[in-house]
């Protein structure tokens, strides 16, 4: 048996070569363009077999009888029994002239082609975009029934199909393939497509928020995915039986599903939160194209809906078929593979696989740079508060990365020490002694940065001041709000805005601000210090609204308990559950490559969901901590006495690893 097959080095195209090879004596030659002929021995080993049984034949499918030479045509007259046409565009991002130049004129001249050689049978792999958006059942005897194709891959699949019922004189078979996925046994896949598009979402999804809680998803219309293995068995088994001759069969799920079961399957799958609550995606279809059109004319609306689509990975079109609107009938497809053990394994069971082969594969994120030296190397950063705890930890790495590290604090012969310790270690700190709540120093300070160093790249807002002290404790002590919020806010304020006119004058620069978990949480006997922490979190939302064109950007991290000089005063933090500053240095090196809005652990987004949706129940809770865990002694001004913990209030340190308490 004889094959010819385009679109051979596609995904489809190269497991379905496979598996005709598979059939007893066949040969198969495939079109191929010649500036790709290294692909060629490649391909035979994918396939596993030689030259005599997969041979190219070039060409281009955009040119008259597919660009293939006189000779290559004589050579295949009468010679091949079964022609496959699966070249094609597959991407609805795709611009129209591309789609139409493949899809439609790349069909009539696989179509003339087959005429030429005098193929035994044509087999066109079109689409259920040929389908259109029509309201209701598409059954596979419909065609000219099509509704709404004007967008350019349903409008280029429908034509396509059209040339070949209108114009192929061979004998031909249509098979329209539902939206293509993975392998179901590997996952393997090629590029992000169809519901690929969303587990960039999903993904986010799962890094704020722990999976136990509910998520409001997107409910729309059906959307039929079937996996390229069934594809491609489906499509062997029926192109080699009897009387399929000028007939069309749907290869889909039976099945199907809406959009939001998608959506919920794959977040189960990628251990994301379920999606339990839905919001119908119909509703929007209320609102007139000519007013959608009308907002998406407003500046900053475009500016805000392009800036979602491009961090989510979606293309500008993909709303659009949310709502999609047809089912499929494939009683026909079903009834010649009665029998033959082929069938469309139901989604829930392989998209595990499909979420686990994207993640280690297609996610975009691993295709960026993301190593600290790739981001900081050559750059100058600043680190406030760098001669102990965080900051330090902090330095070294960004020191190890190849940056001009600057550290600050107040006490020189710390900074001594860690210059000593960075020295050992191969790698320089540059030092210098700034008292940041003391403005005028910080204005000196600043001065001192942009004479020597031009500025900074990278400002890490670390130096601050924590006070653990019942508000009750502190009617006599005033200060302890006033030095605080000195330091932790108006500090890093003064230092900020002084070194952001060289960000701006270099139109870039990243500000990354240590803030606390105890501000999502409203951590009890915190209140001096999250009220000063706080006050920098909503300065720095303002800033980031301010300079967002300016290409500068910033980060603030919610930093649960840091095992740091900071907290030593505090006894009952010796067996409390911390993080290392180690550790902590690896988040503000995440803020600095990946540059989110805010890092904060799942315990201290949940802690913030529960104080905005039941914010009596978040102060009983909260309410409840304060009354289990003691005044430290410092703060009744007992340094000698030891804390004693009760057994419940050791294991609400265990359960809320890194809240303040």
């Amino acid at each position: 048996m004889h094959y010819f097959v385009t679109g051979a080095t596609g995904f489809i195209g190269r497991r379905l070569v496979r598996k005709l090879l598979e059939r007893k004596g066949a040969v198969v030659s495939f079109l191929i363009r010649r500036e790709s002929e290294g692909k060629v021995a490649q391909l035979r080993e994918y396939w596993g077999v030689g030259a005599a049984r997969a041979m190219p034949v070039f060409g281009d499918l955009t040119q008259a009888k597919l660009g293939v030479a006189a000779e290559d045509v004589k050579k295949l007259k009468g010679q091949v029994d079964h022609c496959y046409h699966l070249a094609a565009v597959y991407d609805l991002a795709a611009d129209a002239d591309s789609q139409v130049e493949a899809n439609v004129e790349g069909t009539r001249h696989a179509v003339d082609f087959a005429r030429a050689i005098a193929a035994g049978h044509f087999h066109h792999v079109s689409s259920i975009a040929a389908a259109g958006l029509y309201e209701g059942v598409f059954r596979e005897d419909m065609f000219e029934e099509a509704e709404n194709t004007d967008h350019p891959y349903f409008m280029t699949k429908h034509e396509s199909e059209k040339i070949v019922r209108q114009d192929c004189k061979v004998p031909w078979t249509v098979y329209r393939p539902a939206m293509v996925v993975g392998d179901s046994r590997t996952g393997e896949m090629d590029k992000i497509d169809g519901p690929y598009y969303f587990f960039k979402l999903i993904q986010r999804m799962r890094q704020l928020l722990p999976p136990w809680m509910p998520a409001i998803g997107l409910e729309g219309g059906r959307i039929n995915i079937v996996p390229v293995d069934y594809v491609v068995a489906a499509l062997d088994h029926i192109s080699h039986q009897p009387g399929i001759a000028r007939r069309c069969f749907h290869l889909v799920d039976p099945q199907g599903y809406r959009v939001g079961d998608v959506l919920d399957i794959f977040s189960r799958a990628a251990h994301a939160p379920r999606m339990n609550l839905f919001i119908n995606a119909a509703l929007l279809g209320f609102i007139p194209k000519g007013v959608k059109k009308g907002l998406l004319a407003i500046a900053p609306i475009r500016r805000v809906r392009n800036a979602v689509m491009k961090d989510l990975g979606l293309p500008d079109d993909i709303l659009e078929f949310v709502n999609y609107p047809t089912r499929f009938d494939a009683r026909e497809a079903e009834a010649l593979l009665k029998g033959s053990g082929i069938a469309c394994p139901n989604l829930k069971d392989y998209a595990w696989r499909l979420w686990d082969y994207w993640e280690r594969h297609l996610d975009p994120d691993l295709h960026i740079d993301r190593s600290l030296r790739g981001t900081v190397g050559g750059k100058v950063v600043l680190v406030t508060g760098g001669s102990s705890g965080i900051g330090l930890a902090t330095a070294h790495r960004f020191a190890e990365a190849g940056a001009t590290t600057i550290i600050c604090g107040r006490d020189q012969d710390k900074l001594d020490e860690a210059c000593a310790e960075a020295r050992a270690k191969g790698y320089e700190f540059v030092a210098y002694p700034a008292d940041l709540s003391d403005m005028a120093d910080v204005d000196r300070f600043v001065q001192l940065l942009l004479e020597r160093h031009g500025g900074v790249d990278f400002l890490i807002n670390n130096a601050g001041r924590s006070i653990r002290r019942a508000i009750e404790s502190s009617y006599d002590r005033f200060h302890d709000f006033e030095r605080t919020m000195q330091l932790n806010y108006f500090g890093a304020l003064r230092i900020t805005m002084g070194l952001l006119p060289s960000m701006v004058e270099k139109r870039h620069g990243h500000v990354v601000n240590i803030s606390s978990i105890g501000v999502l949480t409203n951590a009890p006997r915190f209140s001096a210090y999250v009220a000063s922490k706080a006050a920098l979190d909503a300065w720095t939302r303002c800033a980031a609204s301010e300079y967002q064109d300016q290409g500068i950007t910033f980060t603030t991290i919610n930093m649960p308990l840091v095992r740091t000089p900071m907290i030593a005063p505090t006894k009952i933090y010796n067996n409390v559950p911390t993080l290392a500053p180690e550790e902590a240095a690896e988040l503000v090196a995440e803020a600095c490559v990946a540059k989110p809005v805010r890092i904060a652990t799942r315990l201290g987004t949940a802690g913030e969901l529960l104080h905005a949706v039941a914010p009596r129940v978040a102060q009983i809770v909260m309410n409840t901590s304060f009354r289990m865990f003691p005044e430290s002694p410092a703060a009744k001004g007992d340094k000698g006495a030891r804390p004693q913990l009760s057994a419940e209030a050791m294991a609400m340190q265990q359960m809320m690893r890194g809240i303040h308490f």
